[in-house]
């Protein structure tokens, strides 16, 4: 279980192909991982992946064909990944409840500066766009963020200039595929208005 609070940048600087999937190497040394053993979950751009090997200020995770086939920005070498280790039972939650399942990606349509601020408006796919509500949580690339308004399938969001500065998201431009998970609770409330 994660928050959606990022707590650095990582860059992924090898690629090793496995049977069915990749195992990444990401350089990681503003994480700090001290307290990281093999076998700790960690997101990445919001997708939950387990250490499998760890030097002083990298590790190894290994993704799977279907993690690669439903998210986006796993597979380069040499980019950017927002990372955030799992949280623990005493941790503060600074954003939301995120599980770091990926629930589909939506593509960027507007990203531009508002002020000190930016103006990020995504369409979600279809079937994700019911559980996306006016100010109402929703993770993108990892980051957990409160959505301004909701039409149809788009929503627009403001980005602080702390959330721009400390995230991959500054390179967001129209066009680009982002990793989105909707609010767990909506999940769950539609379960169990819909159970027979």
């Amino acid at each position: 279980m994660f928050t959606g609070i990022v707590a650095a940048t990582g860059k992924i600087t090898q690629l090793q192909p496995l049977e069915e999937g990749l195992r990444l190497t990401v350089e990681a040394p503003a994480l700090g991982l001290k307290d990281v053993a093999l076998g700790d979950s960690i997101a990445h751009n919001g997708v939950c992946l387990t250490v499998v090997a760890k030097k002083k200020n990298a590790y190894q995770v290994d993704v799977s064909k279907e993690t690669l086939d439903c998210t986006v920005g796993l597979d380069i070498e040499g980019g950017e990944v927002n990372l955030e280790k799992a949280m623990r039972l005493s941790d503060f939650i600074g954003g939301h409840l995120v599980s770091g399942h990926v629930d589909g990606v939506g593509a960027v349509v507007k990203f531009e500066p508002v002020g000190e601020s930016h103006l990020l408006v995504i369409a979600a796919p279809k079937k994700l766009a019911k559980y996306i509500a006016r100010k109402g949580s929703v993770t993108v690339d990892g980051v957990s963020l409160t959505t301004n308004k909701v039409k149809g399938r788009q929503f627009s969001i403001n980005l602080i200039p702390h959330t721009v500065a400390v995230t991959t998201l500054k390179r967001l431009h129209p066009g680009a595929r982002v990793n989105l998970e909707v609010d767990l609770i909506a999940r769950y409330v539609e379960r169990m208005l819909n159970a027979d």
